[in-house]
């Protein structure tokens, strides 16, 4: 197997290359290292290898596995959030990537409120309109973001997330991420705000992602391999954990 630093290496020579493509500048762009089903080594394991940001999709799995490693690096939510787990969310993440509606939007505010918190989100926007996926429709982001201004004081918004339909051919990505960002750029001019961040693009298009202006990737498999393949049992401690470093018993499929 190859050495994470040189996998990394790899990726981070394709980042550079797409950049060039269309006059980027590389400091523009930020790996996310999404750990899903990994373990906290693999958390330490990217934070030895100079990446500061790490992604989650599930507020339980993120709980255990900051506790069990680096402190150093910044956690980003970046699947689905439901509103009875904000609480934990907005405790154990630093940015949260999958606001989808105004009803959630409310929730985070009134959590927020609470215990004190200042949430930096993105908004999530389903391009493509999947029914299987999250997301709001592009046609609803205006509204959330004037309702977020106008009833939200303690939330940021810095942002939109997409993510493309799955296909083989990485240029099929090219047509949603630039919508995204042609959405994020007319927000900007429409409404006087600045969303500097667009969370686009994963492992199998993140290069493309690059060229349409995404500044944050959300990169697992292309950095640390096939996710494993196990089957977890709940422990007496009621934790639900993907990995054999959390406080589960692991059973290989």
């Amino acid at each position: 197997m190859k050495d994470f630093n040189e996998t990394l290496s790899e990726v981070r020579a394709k980042i550079a290359a797409s950049c060039a493509r269309v006059g980027r500048d590389v400091s523009e762009v930020e790996i996310i290292a999404v750990t899903k089903t990994h373990g906290a080594e693999t958390v330490d394991e990217a934070w030895r290898a100079g990446l500061s940001i790490i992604g989650e999709n599930k507020v339980q799995e993120a709980e255990w596995k900051k506790a069990a490693s680096a402190s150093g690096p910044s956690w980003h939510l970046i699947g689905h959030l439901q509103t009875n787990k904000v609480r934990r969310a907005l405790e154990i993440f630093d940015f949260i990537h999958s606001v989808d509606s105004i009803r959630l939007a409310d929730r985070i505010q009134l959590v927020a409120d609470d215990i004190g918190s200042l949430p930096h989100i993105l908004l999530e926007v389903n391009v493509a309109g999947e029914s299987s996926k999250s997301g709001m429709k592009i046609e609803e982001v205006r509204g959330v973001l004037e309702h977020i201004s106008e009833h939200c004081p303690r939330i940021t918004v810095e942002g939109l997330m997409t993510m493309a339909p799955f296909s083989e051919n990485p240029e099929d990505s090219r047509v949603y991420f630039r919508k995204l960002r042609e959405l994020r750029d007319s927000l900007e001019r429409d409404l006087g705000i600045a969303l500097p961040r667009l969370s686009m693009g994963m492992s199998g298009d993140y290069e493309v992602a690059v060229e349409e202006g995404a500044t944050w990737l959300r990169l697992g498999t292309v950095l640390f391999g096939d996710r494993p393949k196990v089957k977890a049992k709940i422990s007496p401690m009621g934790l639900d954990s993907y990995s054999g470093e959390g406080p589960v018993v692991r059973v290989l499929d």
